[in-house]
């Protein structure tokens, strides 16, 4: 045993057995789990072959859809081939609200007087359809007194409204919008009235037992069960009044799209005659699909 004294004090140390240096073992490495190893990573990766899975198809399509378009320009055909039509948008973009006077117009404001006359044509439609596809589904008499008079009007064509339009309002400008209006309010006058006689009839004798009022009927029962069918009718009678704005405009003139495809007709510009058909289709396309996305809410709701 040895005695080790510090400060007046003693330590006791016993030696058992010669001392020997510790080496100590060193330690593994830590393996870094690469990231598309984790769970973020697999979500993120999974996500992105989903993306391409789903973009490859319409990719295919454009790309045909525009080599078959090439093609037939290049077969002698007087219509423009795409990378005219697309040096054609570029310059007609550069500046579209330039405003030269009554007939000369940029596209924006020719797109947007258009929209402007759906809007209000769309927006008398539905006050006046959505309620009266109600009125035409709850009560049966009335639906068996209207139902021949919309058999008999609904086929009409949009264009047969014009001249009554012309002829009783006198201008061209409300004529259009009486043109939309009475073309798109038939899907929503159908689709609302469907919609309620579609409704359980155990509901609406619940209500009956209970007493409820009309407006309690309608506001607790008929108008949240049948609100996907309303919304079906609005974006069929959309798809509709931007159909019909262009017709119509071809006809009455002013500033609209209609107008603008038939002006340029006359001054034999097929590029922007091409390019008047894609913009038509694409806000027609941006308006149905704003729809759907406000259908999809209130039906989740």
């Amino acid at each position: 045993m040895n005695t080790v004294t510090l400060n007046d004090r003693s330590l006791s140390v016993v030696m058992d057995a010669p001392e020997t240096e510790v080496i100590p073992t060193p330690a593994a490495p830590t393996r870094r789990t690469p990231y598309f190893e984790t769970e973020s990573g697999k979500r993120f990766l999974e996500g992105t072959l989903n993306l391409f899975r789903n973009a490859i198809p319409p990719v295919l399509g454009i790309a045909l859809f525009v080599a078959l378009w090439a093609l037939i320009a290049n077969t002698g055909g007087k219509i423009p081939g795409p990378a005219e039509t697309w040096g054609a948008a570029i310059a007609l973009f550069s500046d579209p609200f330039y405003d030269n006077g009554p007939n000369d117009q940029g596209i924006g404001w020719n797109i947007l007087n258009s929209l402007t006359r759906v809007g209000i044509g769309f927006g008398l439609a539905a006050a006046a359809g959505i309620p009266l596809g109600f009125m035409i589904g709850r009560f049966a008499f009335l639906n068996q007194m209207l139902s021949p008079i919309i058999g008999i009007l609904r086929p009409v064509s949009p264009l047969a409204w014009l001249p009554i339009g012309l002829l009783v309002l006198q201008k061209a400008e409300p004529a259009s919008i009486w043109v939309i209006f009475i073309s798109s309010i038939w899907p929503m006058v159908l689709n609302t009235a469907a919609g309620v006689q579609r409704i359980p009839q155990d509901y609406m004798n619940v209500a009956r037992v209970l007493n409820l009022s009309e407006l309690k009927v309608f506001t607790r029962i008929l108008f949240p069960a049948v609100l996907p069918y309303v919304l079906t009718g609005v974006r069929l009678s959309i798809g509709v009044a931007w159909l019909v704005i262009v017709a119509a405009e071809m006809l009455t003139g002013g500033v609209g799209i209609g107008f603008w495809v038939w002006d340029e007709w006359n001054n034999l510009n097929v590029a922007h005659i091409i390019i008047a058909i894609f913009v038509v289709g694409i806000v027609g396309l941006l308006l149905e699909q704003g729809l759907m996305l406000v259908a999809k809410r209130f039906s989740y709701e």
